[in-house]
């Protein structure tokens, strides 16, 4: 190599090392002078998590949920539904927190579409997805309330706690965790979470009137108020076309009050409520009868 092109070349060098090492001492300044302190207790609780990263809790993963608990003292130690009373009990030893009591919740499908025997209007050719179908006029089925059954809701679950059976989502009680995905997740907010201890519920989310409910479906509830009227804990309201319960209040009142609204409904849609174990056996019996 020619002596000045060797020069040349020896000069770039050591440019490049000196602005190398200028950039190297700037962010080795700047990271000292930016750098959080990791807080022990913080890791303490993430890893008491499950760390399904399912986001029931309303922050942003578990780590998300781990930093609000440990920083902010209005967040409570039970928001980790997939971990329950047990991971409750543990996140608020480590932050000194009062422990919340957990409530037993299950994820409940308000529609009766099968066992209404709920038809189509038309044959759905798409994105096979709830929120795509729902565009296309409110979904196919008759009923706009009613159940689109492509399973946006099983495929979203992060325990596979729902199965499609003949398009109807199955909430297997042993996987469901309370987390709320499922909630979010349907386009026909036809789900929702409830107590375990709940005497009654209504599998139906139709908010229309009378024969408009008996033209599309064989069991929808069709708004007569009449459970609303008889109750005696006066805990049925009707809200937005929707009859909703004041579980809380239900439970308050006493034993077999729930006899009361059951028997008078005349389209035998505001039931018992069992538990897990109806859960299942509703949707198989639907199942019979279209069958």
């Amino acid at each position: 190599m020619e002596p000045e092109l060797f020069k040349i070349a020896l000069g770039g060098l050591v440019l490049l090392g000196c602005i190398g090492l200028f950039f190297g001492i700037g962010l080795a300044i700047a990271a000292n002078k930016f750098a959080v302190e990791s807080n022990p207790l913080i890791e303490k609780v993430l890893h008491s998590l499950p760390l399904a990263q399912c986001g029931g809790c309303g922050y942003a993963g578990c780590e998300g949920y781990a930093i609000a608990v440990v920083t902010n003292p209005d967040v409570p130690p039970n928001l980790c539904f997939p971990g329950k009373e047990a991971v409750a009990a543990v996140v608020a030893e480590l932050t000194g927190k009062k422990m919340v009591e957990v409530e037993d919740q299950i994820a409940v499908v308000r529609c009766s579409r099968v066992e209404g025997r709920v038809s189509h209007k038309h044959h759905y050719i798409g994105f096979p997805s709830c929120t795509a179908a729902n565009l296309a006029f409110g979904g196919p089925s008759q009923c706009q309330y009613a159940c689109i059954g492509l399973g946006e809701c099983a495929q979203a679950c992060p325990f596979g706690a729902i199965e499609m059976v003949d398009n109807f989502p199955i909430i297997n009680p042993d996987k469901c965790v309370s987390c709320g995905v499922c909630v979010r997740t349907c386009p026909k907010k036809i789900i929702e979470l409830q107590t375990l201890k709940a005497r009654v519920y209504v599998p139906c989310s139709s908010k229309d009137l009378g024969k408009d409910v008996k033209a599309v479906c064989e069991v929808g509830c069709i708004g007569c108020k009449l459970c609303v009227k008889v109750c005696p804990a006066q805990a049925v309201t009707y809200v937005g076309g929707l009859i909703v319960i004041d579980h809380k209040a239900c439970i308050a009142y006493g034993p077999s009050c729930e006899e009361v609204c059951v028997a008078k409904c005349p389209r035998d849609i505001f039931r018992k409520y069992e538990g897990r174990k109806i859960i299942a056996r509703n949707v198989a019996d639907g199942l019979k009868m279209a069958a």
